[in-house]
């Protein structure tokens, strides 16, 4: 579903059918410490370019909502995981590895 940054987000629901008006994150709402979601939090969220560059079914995101110091400057922080190598993947976009070869270009 489209964002309302413009950018397409499985994560992102909104429904507005017969004058409901319900938007939420799915991905930080099914993290218990997720916090408060807003719709303005999609500009500058880094799920849709991580899920667009890398598309490993073993990839697990987690986000939540990082308040910046005084409640100011509230973005999404995503940890990302892999569930083959069980262990965190640092550069999501990329990812752990281990599941694909990387192309040469694209080596250390």
């Amino acid at each position: 579903m489209r964002t309302p940054a413009g950018t397409e987000c499985p994560f992102y629901y909104a429904d507005f059918h017969r004058g409901a008006s319900r938007q939420e994150c799915r991905l930080i709402e099914r993290n218990p410490e997720g916090g408060r979601w807003t719709p303005d939090l999609c500009a500058g969220c880094a799920v849709p370019r991580i899920l667009q560059a890398n598309g490993c079914s073993n990839l697990v995101l987690e986000a939540r909502v990082h308040k910046g110091i005084l409640g100011m400057g509230k973005r999404v922080a995503v940890r990302a995981r892999c569930t083959l190598s069980s262990q965190s993947v640092d550069r999501p976009e990329v990812g752990c590895g281990l599941c694909h070869d990387l192309p040469i270009s694209l080596r250390g």
